[in-house]
């Protein structure tokens, strides 16, 4: 199958179409490795966002791609950065897309994205204001039977001052869980605005932060996820972490080797990148499961290329390509997205996408697939 694509100059040259689409497994309960797959939400075109914030999504689309990943076996990680919090979904919609899973999966492995969204950050003037707002939103959730992600704060970043502020926050946010939590620390290529967050502008002087958190709250903390997309620094986290508590990778650059592990331990997964190539991270993790460390790297290494394309800089724009990814593989029927989001990568970006799904076979639908490209040239003028 072949379809003329453009290169970076215009210039239109074939393709072969060549990509074994992944076959499915589903990952067992008792899986070695806990997986969650941070999901994105479907718009819906023909409706206006609204000043709640729920307006824009088409509910039924949005749940029919959380059922994809949960008869895949895998766990959601809802309302977080891939369903545009904060970039086109605010709190609101955030906690109507938790209830909406939560009535819908009620029995599945969900966590849920819990933050300070609906405070403004310019707005907040204390450390009391990131409080209120963190405990507003631990109720709501927990109000609903959900578990919590506990996100990290751009209002924080703007009023904290010490380490010891992060400190202080955390603690009593963390002693309003009634279940154990994941905490979610989220690098500033994913968001500028959390530049410094932990109080400390280096890996190296935030970590005692963040571990004294951690061991002053264990039976609180069910892991953390890290997004720093540096494998070496995860590693050096990971083994200071204490016994019960779960390093859940979120370095959707080098994730195979950090699932994997190594002779000192291993990384379980909350992951963007585990959306568009879903099959292939429950496939892969089947694999592992049973002792086939090879098999494990034969399906997921090959999608290495393909993440790191998805999440080149600016990586925040990363949602685009899940979104394009779940068009072209047929879970919505269009490619627009909440505030218009679907323009901020540019067309050799969905060309080089395009390629890529196809080499690790992650284009579940070839023929739709070219099909839904060449619709997509012809928008942009390409014939």
């Amino acid at each position: 199958m072949r379809i003329l694509l453009p290169n970076s100059d215009g210039h239109l040259s074939n393709y072969e179409v060549t990509g074994t689409p992944i076959a499915k497994a589903s990952l067992a309960h008792d899986s070695a490795r806990r997986v969650y797959s941070a999901a994105h939400v479907v718009c819906d075109p023909f409706a206006e966002a609204g000043s709640s914030g729920t307006g824009a999504i088409d509910w039924n689309k949005t749940m029919g791609f959380r059922a994809h990943l949960v008869d895949l076996g895998l766990g959601i990680a809802e309302a977080m950065d891939t369903a545009q919090r904060g970039m086109g979904l605010n709190w609101f919609g955030a906690l109507e897309l938790i209830r909406q899973t939560k009535a819908t999966f009620p029995n599945a492995l969900v966590a849920n994205g819990c933050g300070t969204d609906h405070l403004d950050p310019a707005e907040a003037t204390s450390l009391d204001d990131v409080r209120r707002a963190y405990l507003e939103q631990v109720e709501a959730i927990q109000d609903v039977g959900g578990r919590i992600i506990l996100m990290a704060s751009r209002a924080l970043a703007k009023v904290a001052k010490t380490p010891d502020d992060y400190i202080k926050i955390y603690n009593d946010v963390l002693a309003a869980c009634d279940q154990p939590v994941i905490l979610h620390w989220l690098g500033e290529m994913f968001d500028p605005a959390l530049a410094g967050y932990w109080g400390a502008d280096s890996f190296e002087g935030t970590l005692p932060t963040v571990i004294s958190v951690i061991r002053d709250n264990e039976t609180k903390i069910d892991g953390i996820k890290i997004s720093l997309l540096d494998a070496q620094k995860e590693i050096v986290m990971r083994r200071q972490l204490p016994g019960s508590v779960r390093m859940y990778t979120g370095d959707d650059f080098n994730y195979p080797e950090l699932i994997a592990g190594d002779e000192q331990g291993f990384s379980h997964a909350l992951l963007g990148i585990f959306d568009p190539i879903a099959a292939h991270a429950a496939t892969a993790i089947s694999k592992l499961n049973s002792g086939d460390k090879d098999g494990f790297h034969a399906v997921l290494d090959p999608t290495v290329p393909l993440a790191r394309h998805i999440f080149q800089a600016p990586t925040q724009h990363y949602k685009t390509g899940v979104v394009f990814l779940a068009w072209l593989n047929g879970h919505q029927d269009h490619f627009t997205m909440l505030a218009g989001a679907q323009a901020l990568r540019s067309l050799p970006h969905f060309v080089e996408c395009f390629k890529l799904a196809d080499a690790c076979g992650a284009l579940s639908r070839p023929e739709l697939a070219v099909e839904r490209m060449e619709l997509l040239l012809k928008l942009y003028g390409v014939r």
